[in-house]
This record gives C-alpha cells, structure tokens and sequence, in this order.
C-alpha cells in the first residue's frame, strides 16, 4: 500500500455537547436546539429533562435529544476499535465524557489517522446524520448552518488532511442552495449531504431542484445520499436509533436505489453531465442488481409503464449511473467481485470512524485482505484515486 495515497471517504466527526447551545440560535430556538441528556440523571448541560421521548430508552447513557426527540447516543463516538478488541462490550450506552478524542479535536483525528494509515479524510458529522429526521424545517436549516460553521473550523485546522461534508436542507431548495454556495466559498468542504430520501411527495425527479443540480455542478460540490439521513413526510414517523433494527439496516439500501432512479430516469444527468451523486455507507453489492433491473425496465416495457422522460438516443440507465454516481462502501467483499460489474472508477472505500463498526485501527489490514484479488491500479482507485479525482482533493 506504500505507493498510493489512502482515502476515507467516509469518516465522521462526534459533535461537541455545547455545539449548539453555544453556537447556535438560543435566542430563537432555546432548548430545541440539539442537546445532550443523561437518560439515568439530569440534562449534561444542567436542564431538567422534560417535554422529550425516551423514558422507556433502550439503554441509558447520554443522548442527544432534538425538539423533543431521542436521537443519536454517545456510545458511537466511544467504542472505537472495540469490536477488534472486546466485541462482546459493545453496546448502545456511552458517556460524553469518553468520546474519542478525535471525534472533536482535528489535531487528534490526524494523530488516529496516522496510526491507521489513512492520508486523507472525508469528514461526515454523527449527531448531524439523524437531524434530517426532525420535522421543523426551520429548525434544521439553523441546526445545519451551526454545523457547517464549525466543522469548516475543524477541517481548516489540518487543511492538507482533512475536507468536510456540508449539511443542507433542501425543503426549501432556493435558500438549500445559499447554503450550499456558501459553504463552498469556504474551500473547506469536498462536497454536500443532501436527504439520502426526502418526503414522498417531494421526491427527486421533481424540477423544483432544478436549481440544486446546477449549483452542485457549478460549484464542484458532489451531493452524498449518506445512510440515516431519511426525510419524513406527513404521515411519516421520526426515525432514529430505536427504529434501526437488523431487519431496517439489512435493507437500507432501498432509499438511495430510489432516489438514484428518480435522478437518472428524470434525465437529471443529462442535463447536469458534471454533477456527482453518492451513496455514503450502504455498501455496494446492491449495485448490480439495480443497474440489470434498471437498463432491463426502460428498454423491455412500454413507455407508459417505464416512464414518458427518454434518455438521449442509444443512452441506457446504466451509462448515467456509471459516469456520474459514486458509492461508498466499507467491507463490502462480494460487492468487490461484482467491482467490473459495478465500475471500478465509481468506487470509493471509506473507515468510518470513530463509529463502533469502523476499521479503526486496522483499516490497512482489512485494506490488503478485501482487495488482495485487486490489480495494484485497481486499489490504489478505489481506495483514494477515486475519491481524489471527485473530491478534487490535493493528494
């Protein structure tokens, strides 16, 4: 692995306690703003609980607790490398207090990056990923403006290593794209996170997003679908961690099949040649299957049954999936021998740390056993060339 550069495409940030009561709009928002809570004790900032969910938790720890909602524990910044070490102590229960160091200091994810053998990270937030959940669009969009602020300070601190991810909220995609076009001003983001699903009725074949396909592809900014980022609708329930059962998780890969489709068949990639589109941590097996049913639907039935948009004459849906969407994967080994199926230069390998199913610290190990049918040119792309080239990362 000497002779290429290594890049997580996929590592998180653990948010601070005090991010967003010190940060963000108090004034406005007061204890609705994202905040941690004790489920055996008081609130860790001092406030009573009252008004939440999640008396009945499933574990106790802290929490961070949302408008009134439970929803991302401590225990994914606290069990690092656990599942190497002592997996019968992982667990949904963690202290603020034990939080990975790295997770909030950039000093000292560059020093676990070392000792990993990653060159480059990706940065993707923790609490962040399940606040698409919360129905309060106002709410979210503050919530995401205090996030982008302070992880571009974060990333800025070690600008040769680090890159982050804004978080935008598209329910209103005009100011989605300020937002968008003001975090890439920064030159601290690679990219943006968009709802990997947004609400039924809002779904991404839509010309309301228009604007937001033309923003990302002029700026440079490649959209990620990243898992737990689901935006409900009316009638749809708030999801978090209590939700995420074995069952849920297994097929989560429904939701970034069905927004990739509405993009492709909506011709969304003709019209934007240059825009990317990724999916961030639900594996990559799923792929083959997708892009079979996909080019066998629009050529084999009839376009009142495919759908009334036609792509560009000869074009099929797998040509748009191939030269414009990135997916992002973990340790997905059959889906590394479907890599030709796949496409090779739409592959990006990530660590996701510090998160308790992350590689940490033996992602050069698990590196050289995943890709050990690879051709040398074939790993160095699919574990940090890709990701550079989309990115435009300075390796």
């Amino acid at each position: 692995m000497a002779d290429f550069k290594v890049v997580s495409s996929d590592n998180h940030c653990f948010e601070p306690a005090d991010l967003w009561t010190s940060r963000g709009e108090v004034s406005k928002f007061g204890d609705r703003l994202p905040r941690v809570v004790n489920l055996g004790g008081e609130d860790r900032i001092g406030k009573s609980v009252v008004g939440t969910q999640g008396e009945e938790a499933i574990s106790l720890g802290d929490w961070w607790f949302v408008d009134g909602y439970k929803t991302q524990g401590a225990f994914a910044g606290t069990q690092t490398g656990l599942r190497f070490e002592e997996p019968e102590r992982l667990s949904m229960e963690g202290r603020m207090e034990d939080v990975r160091p790295g997770g909030y200091i950039p000093e000292e994810h560059v020093k676990d990056m070392d000792a990993d053998g990653i060159d480059y990270a990706v940065i993707y937030p923790t609490v962040g990923l399940l606040l698409f959940s919360i129905p309060d669009t106002d709410l979210v969009t503050s919530i995401f403006k205090t996030y982008n602020d302070w992880i571009a300070e974060f990333c800025n601190a070690v600008p040769s290593r680090l890159k982050g991810i804004a978080m935008v909220n598209v329910d209103d995609v005009g100011a989605g794209v300020k937002e968008l076009e003001r975090c890439a001003k920064t030159g601290a983001f690679a990219g943006a996170l968009i709802s990997v699903y947004p609400p039924d009725e809002r779904q991404y074949d839509l010309p309301m997003y228009e604007p937001l396909w033309a923003a990302a592809q002029a700026n440079g900014m490649p959209l990620s679908l990243h898992i737990g980022t689901n935006r409900p609708g009316p009638g749809q329930e708030f999801q978090n961690l209590d939700s995420a059962t074995t069952n849920f998780l297994t097929q989560v890969d429904h939701w970034v099949r069905m927004s990739i489709g509405h993009m492709i068949f909506s011709g969304v990639f003709e019209r934007y040649p240059k825009l990317q589109v990724g999916s961030v941590e639900m594996e990559i097996s799923w792929v083959p299957h997708f892009l079979e049913r996909a080019d066998f639907n629009y050529t084999q039935r009839g376009v009142g049954v495919a759908g009334s948009y036609r792509l560009i004459e000869g074009a099929l849906p797998s040509d748009y999936f191939h030269s414009n969407v990135f997916v992002g994967f973990q340790e997905d080994a059959l889906g590394i021998r479907l890599r030709d199926i796949i496409g090779v230069d739409n592959l990006m390998w990530g660590n996701d740390y510090p998160h308790q199913e992350s590689t940490f610290p033996k992602s050069r190990e698990i590196i050289d056993e995943l890709f050990s049918e690879c051709t040398q040119e074939e790993k160095a792309k699919i574990v940090g060339g890709n990701a550079a080239r989309i990115y435009g990362l300075d390796l």
